[in-house]
């Protein structure tokens, strides 16, 4: 991932989502549209958000399922913490865009 985001991005990201605590009054703390904010994928070409997409494929399906979605953040580093069920099941909501349950490329 560090060809592709700064390491310094990817560690505070990491660091701003360590633990699982009260974030804008819900019970869990992770927030993906800021995290992916904070790693800069904003300002990335598609090229290099597809590489980052095709990173997150553990299962090279195509897709992001919500198993590999769960260990999201161990991407990034391998001591990361695990997403909640409850985080999980949100980030697959809000990115699920034909409602089958798991994200493609354009989520």
């Amino acid at each position: 991932m560090s060809s592709i985001l700064n390491a310094d991005d990817i560690k505070k990201a990491l660091d701003a989502f360590a633990e699982k605590r009260s974030f804008q009054g819900t019970a869990e703390s992770f927030d993906h549209k800021k995290f992916f904010d904070m790693l800069g994928l904003k300002s990335k070409s598609s090229d290099d958000v597809k590489k980052v997409f095709t990173a997150l494929d553990a299962d090279n399906s195509g897709f992001i399922e919500e198993e590999e979605l769960k260990f999201v953040l161990k991407s990034f580093s391998k001591n990361a913490r695990d997403l909640t069920d409850k985080e999980t099941k949100a980030f697959i909501k809000a990115a699920d865009m034909d409602g089958d349950g798991k994200i493609g490329i354009e989520g």
